[in-house]
């Protein structure tokens, strides 16, 4: 393995693959932007780089045989940050770039964070860079985060299912690729569970889980930006919040794909494992 360049190394699923690297043995970079915060990895390098800031990207990725590209927080110009990104390793001349992007990206999804990705998709393509796309379905790990209070999912995703997906298994994933990038050029994968489920189902699950009562209330699109008007988010926010719902109505989020257990060599986790890991 040649050195590997590992973004978002202070997240979840950076230190995840992070980690993975690290204990095998891989050349390792973990470019972040505040290095107080870098995990403490045997042998890995630090680097500092904010996406929007082309030299300090160029100077993060000198060198770096393959990269992982960790999509960045939400914010209205996270496109323009992501395509300066790339800009910027196509420009320091790296191997081979990893992104994670997301389930049904495309200019016309529904969920419109997912149209981000696919501007950042199509912007590494024309670099010309050999590249791996790994399409990520909703987190199961975070799904007892859109339990209310009241022990109530709301949202207007009625009967519409999500193949959702642990951060484990993405990290898996991605660290099988990164190792061995060429086997991977010019691929997209889809990430999934290992089924599709409805809200309702997954509601269930939560509360098997958890001991918690938990009911998933469909609502309408309007009641939806109704219930959400407390937090006095701004609009682009709660336009992706309310369309991750509808996106599962539509059917865009309900695509049950074998490339966890290709890519891993393990089948992907059920929702209920996940559960239990993250409330343990």
């Amino acid at each position: 393995m040649g050195l590997i360049v590992v973004t978002g190394a202070t997240g979840q699923l950076g230190g995840r693959v992070g980690r993975r690297l690290a204990a095998a043995g891989a050349a390792l970079r973990l470019v972040v932007r505040d290095p107080g915060r870098a995990p403490d990895l045997p042998g890995a390098e630090v680097a500092v780089a904010e996406y929007g800031d082309p030299e300090a990207v160029r100077r993060a990725l000198s060198g770096a045989d393959v990269v992982l590209m960790v999509s960045a927080s939400e914010s209205p110009d996270r496109v323009s940050r992501h395509r300066t990104f790339v800009d910027a390793a196509a420009a320091a001349g790296i191997g081979h770039l990893v992104y994670t992007s997301f389930a049904g990206a495309a200019p016309d999804a529904t969920f419109t964070l997912a149209r981000d990705h696919a501007a950042t998709e199509d912007r590494i393509r024309a670099t010309g860079l050999p590249f791996t796309v790994l399409r990520d379905n909703l987190y199961a790990d975070f799904l007892t985060f859109l339990v209310g209070e009241d022990g109530v999912i709301r949202g207007p995703a009625g009967d519409g299912r999500a193949a959702v997906v642990a951060q484990d298994d993405i990290a898996d994933a991605a660290a099988a690729v990164l190792r061995d990038p060429a086997g991977h050029a010019g691929r997209t994968y889809d990430l999934t569970g290992p089924e599709a489920l409805t809200f309702t189902e997954i509601a269930a699950t939560v509360s098997e889980v958890t001991g918690r009562p938990v009911r998933f209330h469909h609502e309408t699109v309007e009641e939806a930006y109704a219930s959400r008007l407390r937090y006095d988010a701004p609009d682009w926010q709660v336009d992706a919040w309310v369309s991750t719902y509808t996106a599962v109505a539509a059917g865009e989020l309900a695509l049950v794909s074998p490339a966890v257990e290709q890519l891993t060599g393990h089948p992907a986790t059920p929702l209920a494992e996940v559960l239990r890991r993250v409330t343990a």
